[in-house]
């Protein structure tokens, strides 16, 4: 499929493609000199993960998302809810990284071995030796961050190879399996997986389309990316990764550079018949608009955070220099929802000592019972 641009596509793209492209502008220039941009982008990573559930159809709550991320659920998380926490940790990775690293071959490489669906584990970090580990250890399975420590662990193994790749040690073989997609090894029937499906070609192909937008604006580049990863399919397992990576395009690009885009956030805004319809023209000023509505609702969230802090500013102005209220003001400006317990952990206090800061920090409660009570900005 040919994804460039004629003349009269152009043309009616022109009025949506500049909306866009001037939201974004404001948007990133707002967040870039605004004292809560850092909650802003905190906060955003929550929000896009669940518009990512939002746009494939499944529906997960931001909250229990939240206390799922805080692990501090309330029941056992839903299939649903582990993929948004897999799209969440998979933001962070992208955000923590250079703005051009997701969209490199060893950046897709990482992505596509550590995100999938359930708690992200991947299929490296169940080997046979760290099955003898795990033996050892089963006692510590249960412990807080033991998915945590397995992800690092399997992070650590894939550094390795990229290491062995650029000093020579592997072999070409070893090479392109190094970057490929991580295959299943406990799927001998091929009962999980496509083996028509390749999805290192695809991937491959999907990356031949970044030339092209490269020579287009940033936004209109950001859309054909994401329109051929839709044609495309590479990863039929993390669709929701074509989101995350037209984001980082935009990073790369410098047309987003104070935060990572939250796509998602707009597209679940625009409706399914015109994301998906027949006509290319069609979809592409879908995928437009949900640019542009996107940061209409990025900067309508910094004014709500902004005129929220100076209301909690007045609050703890004129305390003591080593008060906590400023470190909880910020917490609660990272987060969609605060509990107790959040709160306690993040400042090292006792809950009680949490209740009395929330309540002196004045901000609303959203549960309005007497037990398991959470607070967030409304």
């Amino acid at each position: 499929m040919r994804y460039d641009i004629d003349g009269v596509m152009l043309q009616t793209l022109l009025p949506l493609l500049a909306a866009a492209e001037d939201a974004a502008a404001r948007l990133d220039e707002r967040v870039l000199r605004s004292s809560v941009g850092e909650g802003f982008a905190e906060r955003s990573h929550f929000f896009d993960a669940a518009g990512a559930l939002w746009v494939a159809g499944e529906l997960v709550h931001v909250e229990d998302l939240v206390l799922h991320d805080a692990h501090m659920d309330s029941r056992a998380p839903s299939h649903e809810l582990t993929i948004a926490h897999s799209v969440l940790r998979t933001r962070r990775r992208i955000w923590t990284g250079e703005p051009s690293w997701a969209l490199g071959a060893s950046g897709l490489a990482t992505l596509t071995a550590t995100t999938g669906e359930g708690e992200g584990l991947t299929h490296e970090a169940k080997s046979p030796a760290a099955a003898v580990e795990a033996d050892d250890e089963g006692e510590d399975e249960d412990a807080p961050l033991a998915a945590e420590m397995a992800e690092i662990d399997a992070i650590l193994a894939r550094s390795q190879k990229l290491i062995d790749i650029h000093t020579g040690k592997v072999s070409s073989g070893e090479e392109a399996a190094a970057i490929s997609p991580a295959k299943r090894n406990d799927d001998p029937l091929g009962l999980l997986g496509d083996e028509e499906w390749d999805e290192e070609q695809r991937l491959a192909e999907w990356r031949g389309v970044l030339p092209l937008a490269d020579s287009l604006p940033p936004v209109l580049g950001a859309v054909i990316l994401f329109e051929a990863w839709d044609r495309i399919e590479p990863l039929r397992r993390q669709h929701w990764l074509g989101g995350l990576l037209v984001e980082s395009y935009l990073r790369a690009r410098g047309k987003v550079a104070s935060h990572l885009f939250s796509f998602y956030g707009g597209l679940k805004l625009v409706r399914h018949e015109r994301r998906r319809a027949r006509d290319r023209a069609t979809r592409l000023q879908a995928f437009l608009e949900a640019m542009q509505l996107a940061a209409a609702a990025g900067l309508k969230e910094i004014d709500r955070l902004s005129l929220a802090r100076t209301q909690m500013e007045l609050r703890f102005r004129g305390r003591r220099s080593n008060s906590s209220l400023p470190e909880l003001a910020d917490f609660i400006l990272s987060r969609p929802m605060v509990s107790a317990a959040m709160v306690a952990r993040h400042l090292r206090i006792t809950p009680r000592g949490a209740l009395n800061l929330v309540n002196e920090i004045g901000i609303r409660e959203i549960t309005g019972r007497g037990r398991y009570r959470a607070w967030g900005i409304i």
